[in-house]
This record gives structure tokens, C-alpha cells and sequence, in this order.
């Protein structure tokens, strides 16, 4: 998700992370199209068969290629068909071996990852799995130029086989999160007699893996997964898996409701999942709500007026009301959110709350008096966002009414869309002054919502941030004491002391007001009767190897 962005996915370096990627697509995709019960005309559907499960989404598959998937759906897809070194147990943030047999062995100076793997193991098109195939998938992911290609690259060193079975990854500094990282969905082996090294050599249509299923068809309308007789792990729950890609979420919500899907999942608007779930019992369909790892913010550019001043930045924080907010955008459907680390890890800490309250209009008009504004010279507040996102139009104006009804003649709210491929561009230029985004995690650590946010690898306190993951989304942000923070974090193996950092760096945030965080997501699958085993994973994960009916 960076400006890298599995989500916008603001990350380390400017355009790049699961990060603008998917923050083009999810931004203006998710919850953002039809109205509750709304649609007509029927569209093709995967038919449901005996064993095979049928699935509805509005997501799209760009490309199979874990060398250049960066996209939240074609992750899920592959996170299915794939294996990576390590996983995490079902249900659970507890990391685990998958393809690796151990956790690794991990050099004094945390440069040296030894990583013994797993014997017996065959890819889909019957080749065997060992180091060197190991070796080549990620020298594949790091050399090929993809989307997601920084995020080995920037870390590795050298990768190489030193024994049949026996996985050596020096990195070029340590890193405390990098088991985690190794997670990731790309990072997946492929038969070396198919797939080549070289830039933008991808098969975007086609995977060959290791996982608990092949890939059956591939096309923009319809995706099918067969099960993999032959897995070495555990076998699914079902034949396969039949997905059908809907235009709206419109169709998807009628099409479901109507019984033509066993699940439903990503994107209904709020309007349509409160019918569904208020119609469960009636329809005999099951709701499975989950939490997210995905946070929602308000970046503030600090170059130009009026967030140049801190005090209106810290203005601005006591000013947003997140319970409203949710009330109105979602209906209850998603997370106030105090910090940008999520609550899903145990390092949250409600700073935001704890510093600026909740729609504290009060605390407000003493930030504002400290600034200078009053009702002879008011604030000029903008808030932009994409076009296409009704979420973040409704949250935009929601805003807009409560502040310049509680704050009268001293604030002026102005809301402004622009075309995504365009506003994000403008936000890496510094033309707005706040924009409102989001973000989706490359993967799960409390060090992806840090570093994709302060890091600023070029500037100073009198140009702030001119090369960086803070000029890639908007806020400019430049701290020589939080880059130094980040830089201890990351080499941190001791947890304790790893944890102070991130309570350093959350304490760095409230202080200095670069971004403000509004809203944690929901994540919502709806299943019919009959339909066991599905689940959103803590890692926003979905394992279809595990439903059955």
C-alpha cells in the first residue's frame, strides 16, 4: 500500500508503496459507487457448482505477477495461490515458517538472515522447490522493476542459495521488521524455467507457485481457482473458487441478495451493508465483521499558509470530530482512529485524543488565538480530495458544516476535488494545502505506519522535506530528531525497547501535526447459508482455502 502506495499507500520513496498504486484505485473505488439496493440489469455470474464456491467483487485484477502486484485484490489472489517463507498463524498477528522450516537465523550485527527451507515441496507445474528457486523469485522481484519492487530492494544486499535447502539474504542495513516483510505477497517463489529476469518482463495473466491452488482462467470478468491436489500443506475446504468481477457494487449487492453468490466481499457502500445486515436473519445470510489495518488521515502541507503555523495545525486537530464523522460517512461502520498506527497493534496509543480531544471547539479557539486568527482575519481551511470518492466528499462536508457552525466568522471551510491521477500528483508538488487519504500496509508492522509517514531522506528545517516519503504525500515534513527515531526503530531487534521508540515517535506526531488521523476501517464479508469458514485475517487477509459449503 507509499508517496508509495495496498492502499494510497504513502511509502519511503515518492509514488511508489501499495501505496499510490492502490491509492489511485482504492481511494476512489472503495464504498464510492452505488446506493443501497440500487442497480438493474443482471450481469453475468460465476455459477456456483457442487464443491466450488462462488465470489462477488467489485475488485480488479490487474496483473498475477508477484513481481509487479501491488494492488490489495491481485495480493489477496496471490496469498492463495502462493507461499511465502513465513506466514502467519490463521486468525492470529503470530508469525510462523511456511516454505522455511524455522524463523531465522539472524547475524549479531542484523545484517545476515540464514533461513533454512522446507524439502519436498512441488510448484504447480511439477518442478521442485529449493533455495535456488527461492533465490531466483526474489532476485526476480527485486530486479524486475514492478511496483512493488523497492520494498526488497531497498533492504537486500545480496540474496543466494548456500545450500540446496539453505536461504542466505544479507541486507544492506538491519531492519527489525524484515521477517515480517518477507510476508508479502510477491514474495513467493516461481519456476526459474519459466519466469525470467530482466525489467518489466511479467506474465500478468498467468501464475505458476507453490499454493494451495492453481490458477484455472484469468480475465477481467471472471476468475477461477482450482485446488491444488498436490499441495504439500493443508488442502482447501473446496474444489475452487469462482470469482466474478462486478461493474458496481450495485449489482454485486443485488446479485448476492438474490442468492446468485456464496460470498460477497469489497466494495458495498455503507448503505448497503447496513440492508444486508439488517436483512441477515430474513435473507439467511451471515455477516463476518472485521477490523482493518487500513488508517484514513488529513495531511497538512507545511510549506505553504495557513499550515505553515503549528498552532493552526494543532487547530485543526482539536477541531475534528471522528464520532461524527463515523455517524454520518459510515454509519457506525468504521474506526474513530487517534494515531497513525493502527489499533490492531498493541504499540496504539489515542495521542490525537489525549492531546486535542474530539471536536474540542474550545481547545480550537485557542490554537486559532495563538495563530493570530480572528474574525477580522479568519482561517481559509481547504480540504481536497479525489472526485470520484463520495466517502471522502461526505466526510469533507460533514467537516465543513460542523466547523463553520461551531466556529463562526473565525474559519472558512472550502472543499475542492480533483481527478485522482491529477490530485495526487498536485500533492506531491505541494499545490494543497490539506488532502484527505489513506493508506493500505505493505505489511503488518507498527514500522509501516512510520516510516511511510515522517522519513524524509532529503531536506532541512528551513526547506523541510525535498526528497522523501513526506514530500511524496504532501505534508513536507522534515525532523532531524524523528528521522532519527525512525532510523533507531528500524534497527531495533530488542521489542521493549523497539516499543519506546514507537511511543517516541506517536509523542513526534501530536507535537508536530504533519498529518491527523481520522478513521480506521471496517472490513465486511457476507456469506450465505450454508457457508462455513470465512474470515478476514488480522493481516487483512482473506484464505479462501478455508471456506466451505
Amino acid at each position: 500500500m507509499s508517496v508509495q502506495v495496498l492502499g494510497r499507500r504513502f511509502g519511503l520513496r515518492p509514488l511508489r508503496s501499495l501505496g499510490y498504486y492502490l491509492g489511485l484505485f482504492s481511494l476512489c473505488l472503495v464504498l464510492a459507487i452505488a446506493c443501497g439496493g440500487g442497480g438493474d440489469g443482471d450481469q453475468g455470474t460465476a455459477t456456483p457448482s457442487n464443491g466450488r464456491v462462488s465470489m462477488g467483487t467489485t475488485l480488479s485484477a490487474r496483473t498475477l505477477d508477484p513481481a509487479d502486484a501491488y494492488e490489495i485484490f491481485p495480493g489477496i489472489l496471490l496469498y492463495n495461490l502462493g507461499d511465502r517463507l513465513y506466514t502467519y498463524a490463521p486468525g492470529t498477528t503470530t508469525l510462523e515458517p511456511q516454505l522455511a522450516t524455522a524463523m531465522p537465523t539472524i547475524s549479531d550485527d542484523g545484517l545476515t538472515y540464514t533461513i533454512p527451507l522446507r524439502e519436498g515441496v512441488k510448484l504447480h507445474d511439477g518442478s521442485d522447490f529449493n533455495a535456488e528457486v527461492m533465490a531466483f523469485s526474489i532476485q526476480r522481484f527485486m530486479d524486475n522493476g514492478g511496483r512493488p519492487a523497492f520494498l526488497l530492494a531497498e533492504k537486500i544486499e545480496t540474496v543466494e542459495a548456500t545450500d540446496d535447502y539453505e536461504l542466505t539474504i544479507t541486507l544492506k542495513q538491519p531492519f527489525a521488521a524484515f521477517t515480517s516483510l518477507l510476508t508479502f505477497w510477491g514474495v513467493t517463489p516461481v519456476p526459474n524455467e519459466t519466469y525470467t529476469i530482466g525489467d518489466a518482463q511479467f506474465k500478468p495473466e498467468e501464475f505458476i507457485g507453490s499454493g494451495p491452488y492453481k490458477l484455472a482462467s484469468f480475465s477481467s470478468d471472471v476468475i477461477k481457482l482450482d485446488a491444488n491436489p498436490d499441495y504439500w500443506g493443508e488442502i482447501p475446504a473446496n474444489q475452487g473458487i469462482d470469482i466474478q468481477i462486478f461493474t458496481s457494487p450495485a449489482i454485486l449487492y443485488n446479485t448476492f441478495r438474490s442468492g446468485g453468490l456464496d460470498v460477497a466481499y469489497q466494495t458495498l457502500d455503507p448503505d448497503q451493508i447496513a440492508a444486508l445486515e439488517r436483512e441477515a436473519d430474513q435473507g439467511g445470510w451471515n455477516v463476518i465483521e472485521a477490523g482493518s489495518t487500513v488508517v484514513n488521515y488529513m495531511s497538512l502541507n507545511q510549506k505553504i499558509e495557513p499550515f505553515d503555523n503549528l498552532n493552526v495545525r494543532k487547530a485543526v486537530a482539536a477541531m475534528i470530530d471522528r464520532n461524527l464523522i463515523n455517524d454520518r460517512a459510515f454509519q457506525g461502520q468504521a474506526e474513530p482512529l487517534y494515531s497513525l498506527i493502527p489499533k490492531s497493534f498493541d504499540v496504539y496509543e489515542p495521542v490525537f485524543e489525549t492531546a486535542y480531544g474530539d471536536g474540542d471547539y474550545e481547545k480550537a479557539k485557542g490554537f486559532l488565538k495563538e495563530a493570530g486568527i480572528t474574525e477580522a482575519n479568519p482561517l481559509e481551511f481547504e480540504i481536497w480530495y479525489p472526485t470520484s470518492s463520495t466517502t471522502r466528499s461526505v466526510v469533507a462536508n460533514t467537516l465543513k458544516e460542523a466547523i463553520e457552525s461551531k466556529l463562526a466568522g473565525l474559519v472558512n471551510v472550502q472543499v475542492s476535488t480533483a481527478e485522482s491521477a491529477t490530485l495526487w500528483e498536485n500533492v506531491e508538488n505541494g499545490i494543497y494545502p490539506s488532502v484527505l487519504a489513506n493508506w493500505y500496509p505493505d505489511y503488518f508492522d507498527p514500522d509501516n505506519f512510520v516510516q511511510p509517514f515522517l522519513s524524509c531522506s532529503e531536506g532541512s528545517v528551513e526547506t523541510l522535506c525535498e526528497k522523501g516519503a513526506t514530500q511524496g504525500n504532501g505534508s513536507f515534513y522534515y525532523s532531524a530528531k524523528t528521522n532519527d527515531l525512525l532510523t533507531k526503530q528500524s534497527a531495533e531487534l530488542d521489542e521493549s525497547v523497539r516499543n519506546d521508540l514507537f511511543q517516541d515517535l506517536q509523542q513526534a506526531m501530536v507535537d508536530d501535526v504533519p498529518y491527523i488521523p481520522l478513521w480506521q476501517n471496517k472490513d465486511y464479508v457476507f456469506a450465505a447459508s450454508g457457508v462455513g469458514g470465512v474470515a478476514i485475517e488480522p493481516n487483512q487477509q482473506f484464505l479462501l482455502w478455508q471456506i466451505s459449503k
